[in-house]
């Protein structure tokens, strides 16, 4: 018996298995909606420019790699944390002020009041965690913008980091946090340097460097990895896990692209935005934690401007500031740009206040793409 044929003008028969609501993209086109797609040309082009400019400056000899990581490590804890939040349709402009009073708290509570550093430690992240849920909660509860909200928290929180070790100590900078935490099993996840017997290898087979004079001769210029880059890509890898393979992740994004529309279907958009608050809050801890021990001290002037730092990683990264689009991958590129940049300029020996401008004109750029970017996606015009 023959086959029915479809009537003049009637649709065109789909292939089996095909699903006509569905339309065919090509691969050229999946490659340029990947929100990975900035960063990644980007960092491309970075390592490209210094390796001309400076390549031979010692940027890339192992010290010089070790500069570059640390500083792109800092931007990647925070960036991690504002890419969920961004991703779920909010921002945190409290991110550095949080910082420089996470650093502070850890110095009164371990150092002032001389409590155990691990006990420091973890009331300094209770409470900085509990602030980001304080946020996020005023901000679903009252449906004020996130940027007001944490715009004013920014205040409050430099306000404290500077009003509470001036009215305690008379002093805004506080020392001793290197004696404090000798010893501190919880500390020493923050401040310590692994594998650095395979460092002390490569030095022996010549691959890295040594020093040649005073109390280090002999040793590798690099002693270790430093936990600051170990708690950077753990933080990158568990951040794109829940993104992309969790079902929480697929609340983020839903939250993020259209809240009420999620609502409808049982996420609870309410405690997703809450729970990325304190995520960016916990981030922003670990950074602060990192930060006063390897300096040994805390003042209350760090973590100034890295929460635009931060949100401009994660628009290099692709995230779009509308919310519901993002990757933590891409985040972690942006901020490794800006570690190589930042270094960079130093080795090639050009005026490090051009830093700023580049911040500047790699956002507008990265703004004016993922416009681009999100047009493609929605098929505006």
């Amino acid at each position: 018996m023959a086959e029915a044929q479809p009537a003049a003008g009637g649709p065109t028969p789909q292939p089996d298995g095909a699903d006509e609501r569905i339309k065919d993209i090509g691969g050229f086109r999946n490659w340029l909606v990947r929100p990975e797609l900035g960063g990644i040309v980007g960092t491309i082009a970075v390592f490209v420019f210094f390796g001309i400019l400076a390549g031979d400056s010692g940027m890339f000899n192992a010290q010089g790699i070790l500069n570059w990581s640390v500083v792109s490590a800092q931007f990647m804890i925070i960036a991690v944390g504002a890419c969920m939040l961004m991703v779920a349709g909010e921002f945190d402009l409290s991110v550095g002020s949080m910082i420089g009073f996470a650093g502070i708290s850890i110095a009164m509570f371990g150092v002032v009041w001389g409590l155990p550093m691990w006990l420091a430690i973890l009331i300094t992240f209770a409470i900085c965690i509990g602030i980001g849920a304080l946020n996020g909660l005023i901000v679903v509860r009252t449906g004020l913008p996130s940027f007001i909200v944490t715009l004013a928290f920014l205040f409050i929180l430099r306000g404290f980091t500077i009003f509470i070790p001036q009215t305690v100590e008379s002093r805004t900078i506080i020392g001793g946090i290197e004696e404090a935490a000798e010893g501190d099993w919880l500390a020493a996840i923050f401040a310590n340097d692994i594998m650095g017997w395979l460092f002390v290898w490569l030095a022996d087979i010549g691959v890295i460097e040594t020093f040649t004079r005073g109390t280090r001769e002999g040793e590798p210029v690099v002693s270790g990895i430093p936990m600051l880059i170990v708690w950077a890509l753990v933080l990158v890898v568990i951040g794109h896990l829940i993104l992309t393979r969790t079902r929480f992740g697929n609340w983020i994004f839903a939250a993020g692209g259209d809240a009420q529309a999620a609502r409808y279907v049982g996420v609870p958009v309410d405690r997703v935005k809450i729970s990325m608050f304190m995520t960016t809050a916990f981030c922003s801890t670990v950074f602060a934690c990192c930060q006063v021990f390897e300096f040994g001290s805390a003042a209350a002037d760090r973590g100034i401007l890295k929460e635009f730092e931060a949100i401009i990683a994660v628009v290099i990264g692709g995230a779009l500031l509308t919310g519901g689009y993002g990757s933590v991958v891409g985040a972690a590129l942006g901020a490794l740009i800006f570690g190589v940049v930042q270094q960079g300029l130093f080795f090639a020996d050009v005026e490090s206040s051009l830093f700023r401008v580049f911040l500047g004109v790699i956002l507008l750029f990265a703004v004016i793409l993922n416009t681009y970017i999100r047009r493609i996606i929605t098929g505006e015009r």
